[in-house]
């Protein structure tokens, strides 16, 4: 296939995902998963664990510079930049109106019972993913020990960074004192990166959101509660937005598709309209876009270092428990009635039954039974 028809593949691809991505980084993954390796096969499962487990280890939302990744082994620098946008647009678009309804008319439009169904249903496709990626993952029954050994770690609270890189130092440490490797071997130095302070003015301006939020995607990591740790401390204390729009404007970020991160754009709606929702949604994105570029080519040669190559065997394995760990919290916090474990169940049988259809169908299908149910 040549590189038109290329980048028009990636583009049909992730923005179809960025239309139905409901359930946050691991569902997002998940379903790329499905598409990327299952169904296109653009690369082996190997790669695709080699890339999550190394982007886990960069600032920025882990799913959509999942996307760029993928973008980029399809249709090279081109496909990174495409498969990006093409994921944060549908989620950008559909915050976008919702910051102009709540500008307008002070409140959200009620989404709830499809969001309640949706969740459950995102339960399966998370399930999936695990089972495809654990398999590849789980080399040894020391990874596995290590595996479990985070799984722990993150349920009981602990940093899911410091676990990822506590794994991949302690196994990649233990597996060359294991095997004895006499090969000489090279050493990647993680990039540091310091958050710098902007000058203190009293106004809002639209240089000044972009600014903000340029800030917080350069530093950001984890899920949505620290984005929104993040923005209280930028935006809340200094008086320039209220925490109950802060708080609106996450659970925008939540209930919509696509990455957690377009928050950004509802906030930048309420500080200064249509530029400061443009200027916000490219401060929070550019840095992932550039860390890809950073990252991408180092990912292959960290595996022909056998350290390296370790290294990323032990963290690929920490990922895949950060990964059960968020399924476990969501199961507890989703499955508390009867309509969502029937929904759930429903999900289960057609993911891994005799159909296994698309997770789209699955993610539409949930948010269907959801408001159904919610009608008895």
């Amino acid at each position: 296939m040549q590189e038109n028809g290329r980048l028009k593949e990636v583009a049909r691809v992730f923005f179809k995902l960025g239309c139905i991505a409901f359930g946050g980084p691991a569902a997002h993954i998940a379903m790329m998963e499905e598409e990327v390796v299952h169904k296109r096969k653009w690369m082996e499962r190997q790669h695709f664990l080699d890339l999550m487990g190394a982007t886990n280890l960069i600032p920025g939302p882990n799913s959509t510079e999942m996307t760029m990744h993928c973008g980029h082994e399809r249709a090279g620098m081109p496909g990174l930049f495409v498969a990006g946008v093409c994921f944060i647009f549908p989620a950008v678009v559909i915050t976008g109106v919702f910051a102009w309804l709540y500008a307008t008319y002070g409140q959200l439009p009620q989404v709830g019972p499809f969001v309640f169904g949706i969740k459950p249903a995102v339960l399966a496709i998370i399930s999936s993913a695990i089972l495809k990626l654990g398999k590849k993952a789980l080399k040894s029954w020391e990874l596995g020990l290590l595996g479990l050994l985070v799984l722990i770690a993150s349920l009981v609270g602990v940093n899911e960074i410091l676990a990822l890189l506590g794994a991949g130092v302690f196994g990649a440490v233990f597996f060359y004192v294991k095997h004895k490797m006499s090969d000489n071997l090279t050493s990647l130095f993680p990039i540091v990166l310091l958050q710098a302070t902007a000058p203190a003015i009293v106004s809002m301006s639209t240089l000044k959101v972009f600014w903000t939020f340029l800030k917080v995607g350069a530093v950001l990591y984890g899920s949505g509660y620290v984005l929104f740790a993040y923005l209280d401390a930028e935006l809340v204390a200094h008086g320039w937005l209220t925490r109950q729009q802060l708080i609106d404007a996450v659970a925008v970020g939540q209930f919509t598709p696509g990455p957690v991160l377009s928050t950004a754009t509802f906030i930048g709606y309420q500080m200064t309209g249509i530029s400061g929702a443009v200027a916000a949604t490219l401060g929070i994105f550019l840095p992932s876009f550039l860390f890809v570029l950073l990252l991408n080519p180092l990912v292959p040669k960290m595996r022909q270092s056998k350290l390296l190559s370790y290294f990323l065997d032990c963290v690929n394995i920490a990922a895949v428990a950060v990964m059960v760990a968020v399924l476990f919290e969501m199961g507890r916090d989703t499955l508390t009635d009867w309509r969502g474990i029937v929904i759930a169940a429903i999900s289960l049988a057609l993911t891994f039954g005799r159909w296994k259809i698309n997770a789209m169908w699955t993610v539409l299908g949930g948010a269907v039974l959801g408001y159904a149910l919610s009608l008895l």
